[in-house]
């Protein structure tokens, strides 16, 4: 799963967020994967893309850092997967519909028949 993460550092924290990260790395779990990041030009906010199997991998890798930042964290997908996915549901929604009408016009002319 995709992840977008902003992170907005703590007040007067940002220093000290920058020295854990040269110490320590992101301290990535197993599992998770950074794919890029962006800091907004004040430096005040990041906005991370990460990769996990789930958001259990996120909240591990968030607690390493929460005394220095705040978090918050949406599931997301590709615009790609996002418009495939949309377009495979209304496929589906269109199919039921033309199933459940087919039923209902069977039902009807066994009603009509000697």
């Amino acid at each position: 799963m995709l992840f977008m993460v902003i992170e907005r550092f703590k007040a007067g924290r940002s220093e000290a967020v920058g020295e854990r990260f040269k110490r320590c790395g992101r301290m990535l779990p197993e599992g998770v994967n950074y794919l890029a990041s962006w800091v907004e030009d004040s430096g005040a906010s990041c906005f991370q893309l990460m990769e996990s199997p789930g958001r259990e991998g996120i909240d591990a890798w968030i607690a390493c850092w929460s005394d220095l930042v705040d978090f918050e964290v949406f599931p997301v997908l590709t615009s790609a997967d996002y418009w495939a996915r949309a377009a495979k549901q209304t496929a589906d929604e269109a199919a039921r519909s033309a199933d459940a009408a087919g039923g209902d016009r069977a039902g009807g002319l066994e009603g009509t028949m000697a």
